[in-house]
């Protein structure tokens, strides 16, 4: 049976909302699908071990859940007060029988990001996936509106945390694992109101196409994926104006913005050996919006 992809999923046809930084998904109206009743896995991370940074919401939360129910056990990174998310994503992981670890912190602090990963390694007795998720996203109306202190908030958790947890994580990393960033779309077509936030998602698709060289020689396979407009607690959460809240999305050719859901099967390709051949990419999932 075929399923038409403009309708295969409900449009997000969002209300004007607000929720303070760094916001919740279980707060968002309408509820974004995460995949809780709507991934089937397969096996395909089967005896594998991952740790995924922004894993209580939105992309990164669709992301563990798929990972789990494709036989990974799974560790996820978030901010304290992210933790009623959390909750949700950890009891869907041991539900599926595999081996759930949560360490909850902020990835601007150094410290941190080293115990993550060890912590992590730890818990899970070993780590062959990385996906580097956890994002801020804050818009504002032009370059001089970026507060100076904005700006390092940004690239302290987008580059800087990604920067050390995939530091911390290469000693762990055996032939045959793999590092995900997500990017996207805004690293080709930067909003004016996102500015620096595009920039860090640039930079981090730059970082993994050199990795990927850097790490194919140890058999270590580094990717990324480059999502389009997908509803997330980043957007009400001061990640958009007000005014694009509505609508949000709509203007993508396939006409409406994406789930969280539709993103999984992406991070789980990339993860498993059926990607092999696959290195230095960047794969976008954008609803028809064209990447370079």
């Amino acid at each position: 049976m075929l399923n038409d992809p403009r309708t295969l999923f409900p449009k997000v046809d969002p209300p004007k909302q607000s929720q303070p930084e760094p916001g919740l998904d279980i707060k968002l109206s309408p509820q974004a699908d995460i995949g809780l009743s709507s991934y089937q896995g397969s096996g395909r991370l089967k005896g594998r071990k991952a740790l995924i940074t922004g894993g209580d919401s939105g992309i990164g939360a669709a992301v563990a859940i798929a990972y789990a129910r494709e036989g990974a056990d799974v560790a996820i990174a978030y901010l304290p007060e992210e933790q009623a998310d959390a909750d949700r994503v950890l009891q869907a992981i041991e539900e599926t029988g595999q081996k759930a670890f949560s360490f909850p912190g902020d990835l601007r602090d150094p410290e941190y990001c080293r115990s993550l990963v060890q912590e992590t390694v730890n818990a899970l007795g070993g780590l062959d996936i990385l996906v580097n998720n956890a994002s801020r996203q804050v818009w504002a109306p032009g370059l001089t509106e970026i507060t100076d202190e904005n700006f390092d908030q940004t690239l302290q958790v987008n580059l800087y945390g990604s920067f050390r947890v995939t530091k911390a994580a290469i000693p762990h990393l055996k032939p045959g694992s793999s590092i995900i960033f997500t990017s996207s779309i805004q690293a080709y077509q930067p909003s004016e109101t996102l500015l620096d936030y595009a920039m860090t998602k640039a930079a981090l698709n730059n970082l993994s196409k050199g990795l990927a060289s850097s790490l194919i020689g140890d058999g270590i396979r580094v990717n990324s994926v480059a999502p389009g407009p997908f509803w997330t607690p980043l957007q009400p959460s001061h990640g958009q104006p007000q005014e694009k809240i509505e609508g949000f999305g709509q203007h993508a050719p396939i006409g409406r913005a994406g789930h969280p859901v539709e993103l999984a099967g992406a991070y789980v390709f990339l993860a498993s050996d059926e990607a092999s051949y696959v290195v230095g990419e960047t794969l976008g999932v954008t609803g028809g919006t064209p990447t370079p």
